[in-house]
């Protein structure tokens, strides 16, 4: 099914470059008046000559010489990123960039950035990477590199001034909050690896993180699956399933299908709808639970983005999954990577997808079932006092022992009595997975009885 998916996707990507080219002089043929009594047709090539006179006045008198190339690259991009923040058009490297990008290894920083009101905004950290490790946060706006501002750059200029050598140093200044100074972070660039998702088991609960949708999202969750439920001894011994989502910039609208078609069995997983036939589309899943019906949480934020949107819509549409968290990003349209002459490539808006139940989360985003905001670890006092333990009854010199117990029964209270402190160890590192963990648990009993 996923061959299938990522066919489909590279074939529509490729038939919109040769169909635009194709339909280019029939369109032109079709003039239409305008209000001054002009054709379309006509008004265009006055346009074009206009652009065409722009630049040769350009190169002949401009106060230095200009190279071709760097007037025609940035009239190129100006004309895509006049029409959203996610059209662009990629240069020959940069195409070729983000080719590595969708395959989980890269080089450069680890964050997902976008453009909003001419700032550059971190859509997302991707997981242990300099970013990350650095203390960089969704929201944060990049005012500056080096000390250059960013600040009407368009996106790939800003990114080609974070691009460097692996191992060299880069000073990016933040502005977290219009209140606070804005503050400098010093990152080492590095080859990014993107463990694109980690399998887990927290008290009897699989914790999946995805935090990115490339080609090896799904092969990972699916191995990662199929080994807890083995470790636990049967899915049966699996209380169910959080699918973190947080801080998912998102990536490949294929893996996105694929990975809500893991917890599916049936049903819409999303529509795409454009101008054109060939850009709209509706993906349907398969038979198959993964999870066999086990209670599902799905965790999301405002970093959640785009593809993790997808995956989250779905689900809570299907009241497969309670969705927990804070809203989520708000992308909700299509990218066709359309490759170009010169070996460049343009990413332009094709168009909007649709969650099952028709709803468009662009510009809205994912409102979650259950509202948690993210609650930091509260800092560690070195100096403070280590509270004494409280005794019990047990712990007193010759106290009875209970006599009521096996000793299959005292085992099975005393791991449940680790699970009870394992659980209390992640509700003070992360109260939003805690949240998610202890409601699966809960869903867990009501289903027992």
């Amino acid at each position: 099914m996923k061959k299938k998916y990522w066919m489909s996707a590279v074939g529509g990507a490729l038939a919109g470059a040769l169909i635009s080219a194709q339909l280019a002089v029939p369109l032109m043929a079709q003039e239409t008046q305008n209000q001054g009594g002009q054709s379309d047709a006509q008004s265009t090539y006055e346009q074009l000559d206009l652009f065409g006179d722009i630049f040769e006045r350009i190169r002949s008198s401009y106060v230095e010489e200009v190279d071709d190339k760097e007037l025609i690259r940035p009239a190129i991009n100006g004309m895509l990123v006049s029409l959203d923040p996610h059209s662009s058009y990629m240069p020959p490297d940069r195409y070729e960039e983000m080719q590595f990008d969708t395959r989980g290894e890269f080089g450069g920083l680890g964050i997902e950035v976008t453009q909003e009101d001419g700032w550059i905004k971190v859509v997302s950290p991707i997981d242990d990477t300099p970013a990350d490790r650095a203390g960089i946060e969704a929201g944060d706006f990049i005012s500056a590199v080096n000390g250059e501002p960013t600040l009407g750059l368009t996106m790939d200029e800003a990114l080609d001034m974070m691009r460097g050598p692996v191992g060299s140093e880069i000073t990016v200044t933040i502005v977290r909050d219009l209140d606070q100074e804005p503050f400098d972070v010093t990152i080492v660039r590095d080859i990014i690896k993107v463990a694109s998702a980690r399998v887990k088991t927290i008290n009897n609960t699989v914790l999946i993180r995805i935090s990115s949708f490339n080609e090896q999202s799904t092969p990972n969750v699916v191995d990662g699956i199929n080994k807890a439920i083995e470790e636990a001894g049967g899915i049966e011994n699996l209380n169910g399933f959080v699918l973190d989502l947080r801080n998912n910039p998102g990536g490949l609208l294929t893996e996105a299908i694929s990975i809500s078609d893991i917890f599916l069995n049936e049903g819409e997983i999303v529509s795409t709808r454009g101008r054109h036939e060939r850009d709209s589309g509706r993906y349907n899943a398969t038979e198959g639970d993964m999870a066999e019906g086990k209670p599902l949480v799905v965790l999301i934020n405002g970093g959640s983005a785009s593809a993790s949107e997808i995956v989250a819509g779905a689900l809570q549409d299907h009241h497969r999954a309670i969705v927990v968290g804070t809203r989520s990003f708000g992308k909700g349209s299509v990218q066709t990577i359309m490759p170009l002459s010169g070996n460049g490539a343009m990413r332009l808006t094709t168009s909007r997808y649709y969650t099952p139940s028709g709803r468009s989360i662009q510009a809205l985003g994912v409102a979650p079932d259950v509202v948690v905001e993210y609650v930091p670890p509260a800092p560690v006092d070195e100096n403070a006092d280590t509270p004494r333990p409280r005794r019990h009854e047990a712990d007193l010199r010759g106290a009875l022992a209970n006599d009521s117990l096996t000793e299959d029964q005292r085992k099975k209270l005393e791991e449940e009595q680790a699970m009870t402190e394992e659980a209390a160890a992640l509700r003070a590192q992360d109260n939003q997975l805690s949240y998610a963990v202890d409601l699966i648990a809960g869903l867990a009993v009501l289903d027992n009885n």
